[in-house]
């Protein structure tokens, strides 16, 4: 394992340095100082990324374009992976990274790293982000940031446990159409708010292996730390090469959380259910309905949208509705709302076909003043912990065919042994949180 460290320059230790040579009079540049907008080495923030798949790329995109920003080591179980990081990240921000790491654990050993980012496989975020904060570093997690129940509260507790900030890549709370229909939907002009629609992908699980292949070579892909805690398996490279999901061993339940874990998240900030979670669970063909305590119903469905763009939510009144998604645009009944609308939203990177627009870098930049600050970011444990575990539960009912009735204070189904034993996983050795 790596053992040498490189404790951070603070800006008072570098001045003590530079005074101590003494031969001569020292000039510092105002970037050094932090002078004309540049920030202080002593004030950035250090980063590391933990999985350089797809999504992992396009959140360091965004990290690296922080002035405050300094990034410091990449981790990935494919050579391949970290390779091809490096010199991207060399090429487009002309930054030279040395420290390359197959094995995160000794990515985690570094002292002068403050935060990681995660974005491996969704089988591994909640335990590498428990990893994390366990040597004393702040995360940022891709989402789904824990695969079962059991592990959704287990996450909130140790972020409290070790006093690491986390912010769950659940971004959409940042962007401004959204914010502004739970706002609506929260002001009282819809009327007694009724039922909140979240938009989920078409529901699929499943539970065989694929074909058997030869192992690579550890250092080429580490298949061992690949699977890291899910049950063993023969390796075959379509797994590594994405398509894991909807495999259970892997996945958080049918799919649920590629889509849900945004909208279901959403759906409970407009119902003020964070924290909290629905009390009766049922499915009926691949839509899933849960009811909150207080009487309002959550439709998780993948289909009948009014074209607004991916992960699209509704709110429905008894005096009107809201519907918008990922194109920024946004509907609303009665016509008389439409004088609510008075601003012009960014498109999440254009995916619904219309014009692009600017990405949703408010939520990387929450995370970023938070880690500085200390205060608790907008998607923090708690938030991602209750969200997530309305879509397991409702998941589970789909998986189960059956109604479930929860408990959201105890995180228990109540008379159902199959689903509270579902609740969890066993974990593969050594991966025990």
């Amino acid at each position: 394992m790596r053992t040498n460290h490189f404790p951070k320059c603070s800006r008072r230790r570098f001045l003590q340095a530079a005074a101590a040579v003494g031969a001569a009079p020292t000039v510092l540049s105002a970037k050094v100082l932090g002078l004309d907008g540049a920030t202080a080495p002593s004030n950035k923030i250090t980063l590391a990324i933990i999985g350089c798949g797809g999504r992992g790329r396009h959140d360091l995109r965004r990290f690296l374009r922080q002035s405050d920003v300094q990034f410091l080591a990449i981790c990935d179980v494919q050579r391949e992976r970290r390779k091809w990081t490096k010199d991207w990240v060399a090429k487009e921000f002309n930054i030279q990274v040395d420290d390359e790491y197959r094995d995160f654990r000794e990515l985690l050993d570094r002292k002068d790293i403050d935060s990681v980012l995660v974005a491996t496989g969704d089988h591994w975020h909640a335990h590498a982000s428990i990893y994390a904060a366990r040597a004393g570093k702040d995360v940022y997690s891709e989402k789904p940031c824990a695969i079962t129940i059991d592990l959704c509260r287990q996450l909130a507790v140790s972020m409290k446990r070790y006093g690491a900030i986390f912010q769950g890549g659940t971004q959409r709370r940042s962007l401004g159409n959204f914010k502004f229909a739970v706002e609506l939907a929260g002001s009282g002009k819809l009327g007694k708010l009724k039922e909140v629609h979240a938009a989920i992908y078409y529901l699929d699980v499943r539970y065989d292996w694929l074909p058997a292949q030869s192992i690579p070579d550890r250092e080429e892909i580490d298949w061992d730390l690949w699977l890291g805690p899910s049950p063993w398996r023969p390796y075959n490279k379509e797994y590594v090469n994405g398509r894991w999901r909807s495999h259970y061993d892997f996945d958080s339940g049918a799919k649920h959380h590629d889509w849900g874990a945004h909208t279901v998240d959403l759906c409970q900030w407009a119902a003020d259910a964070d924290g909290s979670a629905p009390v009766t669970y049922w499915a009926e063909g691949h839509q899933m309905f849960g009811v909150y305590e207080n009487g309002v119903k959550l439709v998780m469905r993948p289909d009948g949208w009014m074209g607004l763009g991916n992960c699209a939510v509704r709110f429905e009144g008894e005096d009107g509705w809201i519907e918008t998604g990922d194109s920024g645009r946004i509907a609303v009944s009665p016509d008389l709302l439409r004088g609510e609308l008075t601003q012009n939203f960014a498109v999440y990177g254009g995916r619904d076909g219309g014009t692009h627009g600017e990405d949703p870098v408010t939520h990387i930049r929450n995370f970023i003043d938070c880690v500085k600050t200390r205060e608790q970011p907008t998607c923090n444990a708690d938030v991602i912990c209750s969200s997530h575990i309305a879509c397991h539960a409702s998941a589970l009912s789909w998986l189960l065919k059956r109604e479930l009735r929860f408990d959201p204070k105890t995180d228990t189904f109540l008379n159902d042994d199959q689903a509270n034993r579902m609740r969890t996983r066993t974990w593969r050795e050594p991966w025990v949180v």
